[in-house]
């Protein structure tokens, strides 16, 4: 009652809250994160090994395990751990208690990271260690295309040109291009003028890294001038590099790196394809992290896009594909306007009921600064305008009437009863002050155990909750203030006109009178239910037994399935593929997806085939593992004939017996689906825990075929590969020792010529041009090894001369060496599970080999 008073006599002061709120809400509107979901804070950290050409069990074992046990004994509160190796690629994902604080765990899984360095093999770099984020989904995809430049050369304009471009935007993550290689200097190795020369790989290896070198020379004070001093240790010029010694040969004549190599400058071994629409190309992917808002975002990425345009060769194509701010937009859209639609229905009613449009006036100003008050409350919580909030306000308008039109109404009560207006106003306001605050206090204690949910529903719902109520206590504060403020100076003016005539009467007489036959018609049916108590009393058990009935049978789900026009297809060839020959299969699925989905309803496909650089596997859920698989997204076109769902059902169809040798599963391809999966390629995600993985593998091919024989249960599959080929070399160990040659001189020799010597010894050269590093490494060309026989003969030598070692004579690997075919599981191998309590492996067999 005070407030009210309080109201009553200083009105200019509750007038200028209003105003108040009116600016901050609309400050809080602009300046508010706008996104599909609020921030869905996991304390994750993800940390990347890379070790180029260890096979997976190597990996493994070398590798991931010794990282799991380490940041297992050194790193506080950690939940579980879950890994990925893939042949040459560790992932592990620490998952941690939702108490810890993760800038002190982040430091301590650094700094265990970088102690237990001196522990891997030789040449390991430091991991990248990085924040998950299941909100760090790709909002959108600048697509690099050109008629002129390979992919290699797309690849090196989204990685220093577009990269160095969109720096500035905040919020924003931005991975290594898809598609195409990075540029390198290229010492292509020439295996028959090695073995003809008596040259190793590894001695060329050796020569580069001696020959080109990054050391400083210092300065010299020569007269009255101090002179920097250098030297020529990077030669200027890459055609320079072929003229560098690299030893003498059988005859004794010094041999130069060109008669062995040819050095030039091009770029590494592709192991990712991108095609749009089958012209290949290069994707620049954006994700965003934190609590970034996804329309400023995309809006400041795409006003960066004139500023590429002037960089770039006047043939590249710049397209942004993917575009998650429309969807974005249009949920907000729909949210808001449906919001309106109910605002506008609302004041119609009050309108019809009532009367009065002074009143109805009043009930209309009070909704939406209702609704300000609470967005401004969110924002300075650091909340995002999102589905759910606004979800929560378009709930809470319902709500919001109550409190204005109960008291005006009780107002108009006592205004009718022949009080004064001032009088009317205090005590229809001191009537309904306790009702209104038990009905308001009842909302909010409603939507009180959401506070209490746990995991992802609590990011969810919680910001829900915070908009209802928010917006339910301001409704409450400003009935007992501003509204009987706007009573005492809009209504004097109607009760003066009482009485008389205006353009709105008819319609007002109007609705009077239906509304009081339809009294009078439920009256009449209020009466004749009495006297039949039964019937209702059945009635009320029908609808009760039928809910029963159909529960079972209704669907239950985290979230709906919302039609976002957008689908990935994964595709996965035979095991051991080559990305040419993959490639071949993704042409042939292409002619199908098009062939299914007419031309007016497809907007756009995009090939993913082979792996990206291992910097991108930190992010998304990407399931490829090799050359031998790839995914396609697919976009269709606004207003599209059938459903996502639809086409998704027909291409399965389609596909899977017309190609029978390669395995389709689709993954989650809106950003709603991605975020909601937290990481994981599908909506369930089963995992077999087992300290034995052979026996865990043969239970999880068990579980898969009992899965596919349920009800509505599609694209089952066991992500592990145990059918990878491989070839093993076993080097007779005596054989080698009586030749001179040691392991080591075989390895190294096996390394340089078919992975490089960039890993274990890597080499740059400085392009004076771009004025940057460009990788240097030394390797024989893939088409130079391509029967058994190029393998057997690759050249070694002992690293030292030795008694036993010939005069460093070159010897055949064949001579010490023998191979054998297996099929082992080294792509990928399984994710690996560590808890505090006990060890245990995800299904995959890590050193199950398969003779043949």
């Amino acid at each position: 009652m005070w407030i009210v008073q309080l109201a009553l006599r200083r009105p200019y002061t509750f007038a200028v809250m209003a105003l108040l709120i009116l600016l901050m809400g609309t400050f809080a509107i602009r300046k508010t994160p706008k996104d599909i979901f609020p921030a869905i804070d996991t304390p994750v950290v993800t940390v990347l090994w890379q070790y180029n050409g260890l096979s997976a069990d190597e990996m493994q074992s070398r590798v991931t395990a010794f990282a799991e046990f380490s940041l297992a004994n050194s790193v506080e509160d950690i939940g579980r751990m879950e890994s990925q190796t893939l042949a040459g690629i560790s992932i592990i994902r620490v998952y941690f208690q939702p108490t810890v604080n993760l800038d002190m765990a982040m430091a301590q899984v650094t700094g265990i990271s970088q102690t237990i360095l001196r522990r891997m093999p030789p040449g390991t770099q430091p991991p990248l260690i990085v924040r998950y984020d299941a909100s760090s989904v790709p909002i959108l995809q600048l697509a690099l295309s050109s008629p002129s430049l390979n992919p290699s050369q797309l690849y090196d304009f989204g990685q220093f040109k577009v990269r160095q471009q969109m720096i500035g935007v905040p919020g924003m993550r931005l991975p290594q291009p898809y598609g195409g290689a990075g540029r390198q200097i290229m010492v292509d190795l020439d295996l028959q003028a090695l073995t003809a020369r008596g040259i190793t790989p590894l001695d060329v290896s050796r020569a580069v890294n001696l020959q080109n070198l990054t050391l400083p020379a210092g300065s010299a004070k020569i007269g009255d001038i101090d002179h920097i001093i250098s030297l020529n240790s990077n030669p200027e010029l890459v055609s320079l590099l072929n003229e560098i010694p690299v030893g003498k040969g059988r005859d004794g004549q010094q041999v130069k790196l060109r008669d062995v190599a040819h050095v030039r400058d091009g770029y590494g071994i592709q192991t990712n394809v991108i095609r749009r629409d089958a012209q290949e190309s290069t994707l620049v992917t954006f994700l965003k992290f934190g609590n970034a808002s996804t329309l400023d975002l995309i809006n400041q990425i795409k006003a960066r896009l004139p500023a590429l345009k002037s960089v770039a060769p006047p043939d590249l194509s710049l397209d942004f594909l993917f575009d998650q701010s429309r969807f974005v937009q249009a949920a907000i859209d729909g949210v808001v306007v449906e919001g309106l639609v109910a605002a506008c229905l609302v004041s119609v009613l009050v309108l019809l009921f009532l009367g009065s449009w002074r009143s109805t006036l009043v009930v209309a100003v009070s909704i939406p600064l209702s609704i300000l008050t609470s967005i401004a409350l969110l924002s300075a919580l650091g909340e995002s305008l999102n589905v759910m909030t606004l979800g929560g306000l378009a709930l809470a308008i319902g709500v919001l009437v109550d409190d204005a039109i109960v008291a005006i109404e009780n107002i108009h009560r006592h205004l009718e009863l022949g009080e004064a207006l001032e009088p009317a106003i205090l005590k229809g306001s001191q009537e309904i002050a306790l009702p209104a605050l038990v009905a308001t206090l009842v909302i909010c204690i409603v939507f009180l155990p959401v506070m209490f949910l746990e995991g992802a529903a609590k990011y969810l719902f919680t910001p829900l909750a915070m908009a209802v109520v928010f917006a339910v206590g301001a409704s409450y504060v400003l009935s007992r203030t501003l509204v009987p403020v706007m009573v005492k100076y809009l209504l004097p003016g109607e009760l003066n006109t009482h009485g008389r005539w205006h353009p709105l009467t008819p319609v007002f007489n109007a609705f009077e009178h239906a509304f009081s036959l339809f009294q009078r018609i439920f009256a009449a049916l209020l009466q004749g239910l009495l006297r039949f108590r039964v019937l209702p009393l059945l009635a009320a058990a029908a609808v009760i037994a039928s809910a029963l009935f159909i529960l079972p049978k209704v669907g239950r789900d985290f979230f709906p399935v919302m039609d976002s026009g957008q689908f990935r297809l994964h595709i996965k060839a035979p095991t051991g593929t080559r990305l040419e020959e993959t490639q071949r299969w993704f042409t042939a699925v292409d002619e199908v997806i098009r062939e299914v989905i007419p031309p007016a309803d497809l907007d756009l496909v995009i090939d993913n085939i082979g792996l990206p650089e291992a910097f991108n596997l930190a992010w998304g859920d990407s399931t490829n593992v090799g050359v031998f698989d790839g995914e396609i997204l697919v976009a269709l076109k606004p207003g599209h004939t059938r459903s996502t769902q639809e086409y998704m059902r027909l291409l399965r169809e389609a596909l899977v017996p017309k190609f029978p040798n390669l395995r389709f599963y689709y993954q989650p391809g809106d950003m709603v689906s991605q975020i909601l999966n937290f990481g994981i390629p599908a909506p369930i995600d089963v995992q077999v825990v087992a300290f034995d993985p052979p026996k865990a593998y043969a239970l999880a091919q068990e579980l898969e075929q009992r899965i596919r024989k349920i009800p509505g249960v599609v694209d089952t599959r066991i992500p592990q590969i145990l059918d990878a080929p491989d070839l093993r070399i076993n080097v007779d160990r005596l054989r080698a020792d009586d030749l001179g040659l040691t392991q080591s001189d075989v390895a190294s020799n096996v390394l340089i010529a078919l992975s490089g010597s960039g890993q274990v010894t890597p080499n740059f050269w400085v392009d004076p041009k771009a004025q940057r590093p460009i990788s240097l490494a030394v390797q024989a060309p893939q088409y130079r090894v391509e029967t058994l026989a190029d393998l057997q003969n690759l050249p070694a030598r002992p690293a030292a001369p030795t008694a036993k070692s010939r005069s460093c004579r070159t010897w055949p690997r064949s001579n010490c060496a023998a191979r054998r075919r297996s099929c082992r599981a080294p792509t990928p191998n399984p994710s690996s599970t560590f808890t505090p309590a006990w060890k245990a492996a995800i299904w995959a067999a890590w050193s199950a080999t398969c003779r043949r």
